[in-house]
């Protein structure tokens, strides 16, 4: 037994070993986002296996030129002066966590950590580690196997080629028709279940006027947890009264959600109709909100509008998921991009045939993957002729393709996280601070995104496997830490792992949008009667209160 694990000991490659040490090391640099040692360890686990995976790939390649290997002491020696550097890397890097990780937490304003916990990241990391690299090697193993079945048809490397490739789909077979679709089943499931729940504190309306009501065309029923959030817990007229020191009206909000009809054009064609019902045609402000994969719609977006149009205003949003918006962008970003646009079009269809002077303005907004579906769904060559008012996008996701064509095509004396584009007549971006030049004129269309710095939906790329990313500039972003470097493969998988936990941050940072860059936003794009420098401040301070963290 003893003899056993020597032979599998000895059996690793070198390389292989010291490579899969630098990526450790690599991987517990800093990111966008404040990591626990838990997902430190996850994360520092796959950087193990890859290194590792790497290495040995890149001794076959030298062994496959016919390279030849330095032998006897030679060799011994090189191995010692490589184990040493490494070892010394890879101690001063560990030694380096809980400071980097410091860099991050204290710009979004998060208590310093006394430690990172080092030894029981390197524990999850090895263990994990360890099992993805016995399994590569067993699929390893059971190439050569099937390449020495081979052998007596084919030339060796055809065999061994041949081996890999049916090997190689086995697996993608049995992880992506069992694992993946048992595991995406598994949460489809669970949030199926999680959208029919309702919170306590909302119940169905009784004001007939609004939907979801017994008069509504849309039954109270069938829509989900987060539409029914987003019925019942908006501004009252009460609240955006005192706020504007006069009468104000009350919103109108229209939801369908995905059971509310089976079709995205069926939901739709619901909404606008109940639209009609409750005259939401007939308001100054008319909002077509796409929203996140889960149906939600965030208040900081949608209250703030309300208020500064005193009340003055229509939103109407349909659901197409009750998933995550990382799981969706990852299964199928096309949802919202359809949703969006089946919405879009039976409200613009309706909207163009009203008299120009006497039809509300009409606006877009999204966030997240809402972002994505809504900057797709109004069809220039179909608004050419009569174009809408503008938008409001927050959090662009890496898979939107005017966002990315406007921060590559951006003036060149612009960064990536706050671009300007040509004359920003037509579109801004703004951050934590507002950036919107409202100095500067506008055209007739406006449209602004938001976006952070340290939001991982919007800068996740598979690119960043391989490629430097535009956004990673010196200076960074302003919550973005110092000490971040781009790494090949390495800052993939950080990035990738910030996904989910992309909203755990405070307020004001990662895909966490704050209030008062709505507002600023909203100003900006709408123009509202209740927008002046003295009344955009109160309503800050307002929002501030509502979100700010209990004692």
């Amino acid at each position: 037994m003893k003899q056993r694990l020597i032979q599998y000991k000895d059996s690793f490659s070198f390389i292989g070993l010291m490579v899969a040490a630098l990526f450790f090391a690599a991987s517990v640099t800093p990111s966008l986002l404040p990591r626990t040692y838990l997902v430190q360890g996850i994360l520092s686990g796959f950087a193990l296996a890859i290194g590792y995976c790497v290495g040995v790939v890149l001794v076959w390649i030298y062994q496959f030129f016919g390279f030849r290997e330095p032998g006897g002491r030679t060799q011994t020696i090189a191995k010692r002066i490589t184990a040493g550097a490494v070892a010394v890397l890879f101690v001063g890097f560990v030694w380096r966590m809980t400071y980097w990780q410091n860099s991050i937490r204290d710009l979004m304003g998060v208590d310093d950590l006394e430690t990172t916990y080092p030894y029981r990241t390197a524990i999850i990391a090895v263990l994990l580690g360890a099992i993805l690299v016995t399994l590569a090697r067993l699929l390893v193993a059971a190439s050569g196997w099937l390449a020495d079945r081979l052998d007596r048809f084919f030339p060796r490397r055809v065999a061994i080629t041949i081996g890999f490739i049916i090997v190689g789909a086995v697996v993608l077979f049995l992880s992506n028709d069992l694992v993946a679709k048992n595991l995406l089943s598994a949460a489809d499931s669970f949030f199926a279940k999680l959208d029919e729940r309702s919170d306590d504190d909302v119940e169905p309306p009784t004001d007939d006027a609004k939907t979801g009501s017994e008069a509504s065309l849309v039954n109270w029923d069938s829509i989900g947890r987060q539409g029914k959030n987003f019925l019942a817990l908006g501004p009252t007229e009460a609240e955006i009264t005192n706020f504007i020191g006069e009468e104000a009206q009350r919103p109108i909000r229209v939801y369908a959600g995905v059971r509310s009809r089976p079709t995205m054009q069926g939901r739709a064609k619901l909404a606008v109709d109940e639209l009609k019902r409750v005259g939401g045609f007939d308001r100054s402000v008319l909002i077509v909100a796409t929203p996140t994969g889960t149906g939600w719609l965030d208040p900081s977006a949608v209250d703030t509008v309300e208020y500064l149009h005193g009340g003055d205003t229509a939103i109407v949003s349909i659901q197409y998921s009750y998933l995550p918006s990382w799981i969706t962008i990852l299964v199928d970003p096309q949802r919202s991009i359809d949703s969006a646009r089946a919405l879009f079009d039976e409200v613009y269809g309706h909207w163009k045939t009203l008299p120009k002077d006497d039809r509300p303005r009409l606006y877009l907004q999204g966030l997240s993957l809402g972002s994505l579906g809504s900057e797709e769904s109004a069809d220039l060559l179909t608004i050419f002729e009569d174009p809408i008012d503008g938008a409001l996008w927050s959090g662009p996701p890496f898979p939107s393709k005017q966002w990315n064509s406007v921060v590559r095509n951006r003036n060149p004396d612009s960064p990536a996280w706050l671009p300007t584009f040509r004359d920003g007549r037509l579109l801004r971006f703004t951050a934590q601070e507002n950036s919107l030049q409202p100095e500067k004129e506008w055209g007739p269309m406006r449209d602004v995104y938001i976006q952070y710095s340290s939001d991982p939906m919007v800068w996740f790329s598979p690119s960043l496997a391989w490629n430097r990313p535009a956004w990673l500039t010196d200076p960074p972003g302003p919550d973005v830490s110092p000490h971040l470097r781009w790494y090949p493969i390495i800052t993939f998988l950080q990035i990738g792992f910030d996904l989910p936990m992309a909203t755990t941050v405070p307020i004001g940072h990662g895909h966490n949008y704050a209030p008062s860059s709505y507002i600023d936003g909203w100003v900006a794009v709408t123009q509202p009667e209740y927008g002046s420098p003295k009344q955009v401040e109160k309503l800050k301070e307002i929002f501030r209160l509502k979100v700010a963290p209990k004692p």
